[in-house]
């Protein structure tokens, strides 16, 4: 990822994994500390090509991963310690959250500096 956040990403097509959540109201222990890992070990999986995430102050964020393959996705889905992760997100973390998955077949990019 560039200092600026945005993933840097290759011509599509890749898929695009997107989960938007609410947290819960908490500012909840080990939240931090876990989205942290779960960054760098989705960095090191096959198939993994970056990441951008956003979370506003009223707790409701969105995290995009970008994936070369549905394989890949479904390997990162299937990690053990991610599985643990998530089950603890959801009875600890967060009030809701959505997961979408997308193919991506164009992209566009503007810097203007």
């Amino acid at each position: 990822m560039s200092d600026a956040g945005f993933a840097r990403l290759p011509e599509p097509p890749y898929y695009a994994v997107v989960f938007s959540s609410l947290r819960n109201g908490e500012d909840p222990a080990g939240y931090a500390a876990a989205a942290e890992r779960m960054m760098a070990l989705a960095a090191v999986q096959p198939g993994f090509l970056g990441v951008e995430s956003a979370r506003e102050a009223g707790g409701f964020g969105i995290t995009v991963s970008y994936w070369e393959s549905e394989a890949a996705i479904r390997a990162w889905r299937l990690h053990a310690e991610h599985a643990e992760i998530r089950r603890h997100g959801r009875q600890h973390w967060y009030a809701r959250y959505a997961l979408r998955v997308a193919r991506v077949e164009r992209a566009a990019d503007f810097d203007a500096g």
